[in-house]
């Protein structure tokens, strides 16, 4: 071998050895920067999502709200011969909401329109204006009178209020949520939104026509019938 050769193969192995040189000392470089970073995160908290300002809100601001009737809806879900459901809406409700700083202050009054009734068809809705159901006629209204609410969970709140149809008034909790204040507009007043829910039994109010077939010879305890609630309410402005 000549002199040239060997002198080209170290040539060689000392270029490979300062490549491989460099890249230890690069590798050592950047575990030392990413060291600390990693510590970094290993000891804060994971960020939490950004809270709506409804879910942060509570409730609205003080002051009394007049239900939307345009934006007011009342469902119910009715048992029906044991295994099924008949699902209905009262088209016409009004009624005012009061928020006050003391919780045991706040107050709900809502009234509805029962000959206001619809279940999808003609026939049944007769059949529950009559005597037998909301006897429309002897008694046109249903009313929902509640003072005083109370935490509940997921940030719901609760209120024992006092249902009253066909001349019989029991209480019946309803248990709520503050949907939020829609964007502002000029000259128009605050409006606020809400969602509720509650549960009762028909015998309560005496609708006991059809028990049997409707919920069996052996009816489960509790309620038959479930109630929703969504409404729109402005903000009432104050005269002077």
């Amino acid at each position: 071998m000549s002199l040239s050769s060997t002198l080209d193969g170290f040539e060689t192995l000392r270029l490979r050895w300062s490549w491989l040189k460099l890249l230890e000392i690069a590798a050592l470089s950047f575990a030392i920067c990413a060291a600390p970073s990693a510590n970094r995160a290993a000891a804060e908290p994971p960020a939490r999502p950004a809270q709506s300002e409804a879910a942060a809100q509570a409730l609205p601001a003080l002051g009394t709200y007049e239900i939307d009737p345009p934006h007011a809806f009342a469902y119910f879900d009715a048992r029906h011969e044991v295994v099924g459901l008949v699902r209905g809406r009262f088209d016409k409700v009004t009624g005012t909401i009061t928020v006050t700083r003391d919780p045991a202050a706040c107050s709900v009054d809502i009234t509805i329109d029962t000959s206001s009734i619809s279940t999808q068809n003609i026939v049944r809705d007769e059949d529950l204006r009559g005597p037998a159901y909301f006897d429309v006629k002897r008694f046109p209204t249903m009313t929902y009178h509640g003072r005083g609410i109370r935490r509940a969970l997921r940030g719901s709140w609760t209120m024992d209020g006092s249902l009253s149809i066909r001349g019989v008034t029991k209480v019946v909790p309803l248990t709520f949520n503050f949907k939020g204040t829609a964007p502002s507009q000029p000259g128009k007043p605050s409006r606020v939104a809400f969602h509720g829910s509650a549960a009762t039994r028909r015998d309560d109010f005496g609708m006991t026509r059809d028990d049997l077939e409707e919920l069996g010879a052996s009816p489960a305890p509790g309620p038959d019938v479930e109630i929703e609630i969504d409404v729109e309410a402005l903000a009432k402005i104050s005269t002077p």
